[in-house]
């Protein structure tokens, strides 16, 4: 199995699995450090990890045009399938599903979670997607919590975790997450799209190397790297 990702700026990833194109958390539009634009990226399912603006703003132009599933909490389906999006696959905390490229698990994450208009959406969460290639964690919008460690007993290939700090979890609570996750390797993810969250990711990567026995993996918006 041949695993690409490519982060797409802030919490925005795409992933190429086999052929199968996979988007989490989709804001392009209105992010200042996407590389592209929504009407550019291919879809066949879209992981939605809260309802935040700024993790589910381009979702909807994208299932509509692609007919890609979205694949998210029980309130984000609803909220979607009231929006016209036709396929979705609703999941709860600690769910897993079979999807056509792996199974997919919905974590717990510690954060809040509203839609554009305020209204409750549902519980933040994370993802586990169970491959062939490896597994892969991402954490998402997410404090640090003690049960990453539970989610590290999975065997995590590749961890995905927030450095930004002031809505998420920092660079110093990232290297705790590190520890009791224990993946081979972890890219950081949602810093630098604004002042408030903007950080040193190559600082970063060098206490990951002094505190962990992950290799760290920094990326560029629009950088790819493959799962070996």
């Amino acid at each position: 199995m041949s695993v690409e990702l490519r982060w797409l700026g802030h919490g925005s990833w795409s992933l190429d699995i086999d052929g199968h194109a996979v988007v989490l958390d989709p804001f392009f539009n209105d992010s200042p450090t996407s590389p592209v634009k929504a009407d550019e990226v291919a879809a066949d399912t879209i992981l939605i990890s809260h309802g935040h603006f700024d993790h589910i703003a381009d979702a909807c132009s994208i299932a509509k045009r692609t007919g890609a599933v979205c694949v998210s909490n029980f309130e984000i389906h609803s909220w979607l399938s009231d929006q016209g999006v036709e396929q979705t696959t609703p999941m709860n905390s600690g769910g897993t599903v079979e999807l056509p490229f792996g199974k997919v698990t919905l974590t717990a994450a510690v954060h809040s979670s509203s839609f554009p208009d305020g209204s409750y959406a549902g519980l933040a969460g994370g993802f586990v997607l169970q491959l062939a290639a490896g597994n892969i964690y991402f954490a998402c919008d997410t404090a640090l919590f003690g049960d990453m460690e539970w989610i590290g007993a999975m065997g995590i290939d590749l961890a995905v975790l927030p450095i930004g700090d002031v809505y998420t979890m920092g660079p110093d609570a990232s290297l705790r997450a590190i520890q009791l996750i224990a993946p081979k390797r972890v890219a950081p993810a949602h810093y630098n799209t604004w002042p408030p969250i903007e950080q040193d990711a190559q600082a970063w990567a060098e206490q990951v190397r002094r505190q962990t026995n992950a290799e760290p993996i920094v990326l560029n918006p629009g950088d790819r790297f493959a799962l070996e």
